[in-house]
């Protein structure tokens, strides 16, 4: 039972603080460089696919008109996936002084995927940037995200979104950004941001069902042979989800495209096919999608032992651990205001989506109507 326990530990230590330890030495002992060149200046063109976006798209299509980029070499198309709001009009307004900008809409709501690929198909740039209504981009983020395409190695570059605040959300966010830097330095990325992104045309991918975009741009870019990294210089802000249960919500539901992504193209966990790709991909998803799993069995193991004063202690620390955090979700007053409680919750919150995402995801569920997460 001892083994087990520490089975368990070394398995959710690995995925938390073994793994970037690992990046940290690689980096230092063999790392990769990016060419990258600033004055290098594609066409691109933004897709950004919409669901009732009335709160957030004046101030995200202003952003975009504000890029510090040469306005003959960029367009908008803003996808409207069936929005009932006033998203359509606020474009059309946009439309009326700013020929970049174009609406496209479509009548039945189809979900993400078929937005992109709506947005992709109209689109003329040698480079698509993928982006959302929640963030907003410094002015100079566009060249910095176009400037490592100069190497013809790298397909894909992510931007770091950058989530507002000192919550999990934030803690965690930032956590992930370190993560992307690190393996941008030895080989690639395994998952872009969502938020903010580009990519090469030619290498993008037909967008499926059920998958999570970002997720499987990269993951098409490294099978045929390309990079994916991040670029630190592009940088955005968006606000943190507002309520633990909105965020347990987008959690499952990224994480279940995740996995349908993942398995998708499982041939890249082979170690023979795509090298140090595959100890990053299995290190950084496969490995952290087994931390509920290995979370039970330290619990588990934890109370059998109870009877050992070592294990006691431990026992003490793991439940003041659990209660600090489940109090913060329920917003027990006093609580919830601590950070040495609000990391608990963030943890808690993402490794219960984690468990969800699986059951759903072994039952057969697969999920791509979203509605934008309230920020």
């Amino acid at each position: 039972m001892e083994l087990l326990f520490w089975f368990g530990f070394a398995g959710v230590a690995y995925s938390y603080f073994g793994y970037p330890l690992v990046l940290l030495a690689w980096g230092l002992l063999r790392p990769r460089e990016v060419r990258r060149d600033p004055g290098y200046r594609p066409r691109v063109s933004v897709v950004l696919p919409v669901h009732n976006e009335e709160q957030n798209l004046p101030r995200r299509l202003a952003n975009l008109q504000a890029l510090d980029y040469p306005p003959e070499l960029l367009e908008v198309f803003v996808v409207s996936d069936a929005s009932t709001d006033d998203t359509v009009n606020i474009v059309r307004k946009f439309q009326a002084t700013d020929a970049r900008i174009h609406l496209i809409e479509l009548e039945e709501r189809g979900g993400k995927a078929g937005g992109l690929n709506a947005g992709v198909a109209a689109a003329s740039g040698d480079v698509i940037l993928f982006t959302d209504a929640a963030i907003e981009g410094e002015p100079g983020s566009l060249r910095a995200l176009v400037a490592p395409l100069a190497d013809p190695k790298v397909a894909c570059v992510s931007g770091e979104d950058r989530i507002e605040g000192g919550g999990g959300e934030a803690l965690y966010g930032r956590y992930e950004l370190f993560l992307r830097e690190r393996e941008s330095r030895v080989a690639s990325v395994v998952g872009a941001s969502g938020s903010y992104y580009v990519q090469r045309r030619e290498l993008v991918p037909r967008f499926p069902d059920g998958i999570a975009p970002d997720f499987l741009s990269v993951l098409h870019a490294v099978d045929h042979g390309y990079r994916a990294i991040s670029e630190p210089q592009a940088r955005g802000r968006m606000g943190a989800i507002r309520s633990p249960s909105g965020e347990f919500r987008r959690k499952v539901r990224t994480l279940l495209r995740g996995m349908t992504g993942l398995f998708a193209y499982r041939w890249l966990l082979n170690p023979f096919r795509t090298g140090s790709f595959a100890f990053i991909l299995t290190s950084h998803k496969l490995a952290r999608w087994l931390v509920p799993a290995f979370l039970l069995i330290m619990l588990v193991a934890n109370v059998i032992l109870v009877t050992d004063p070592l294990y006691g202690v431990l026992l003490l620390f793991h439940v003041g651990f659990y209660l600090a955090g489940l109090g913060a979700l329920a917003g027990t007053p006093g609580v919830r205001r601590h950070l040495a409680a609000r990391i608990p919750a963030y943890f808690i919150n993402v490794n219960a989506a984690i468990a969800v995402a699986w059951w759903r995801y072994l039952r057969g569920e697969r999920m791509e109507v979203w509605n934008p997460s309230n920020r």
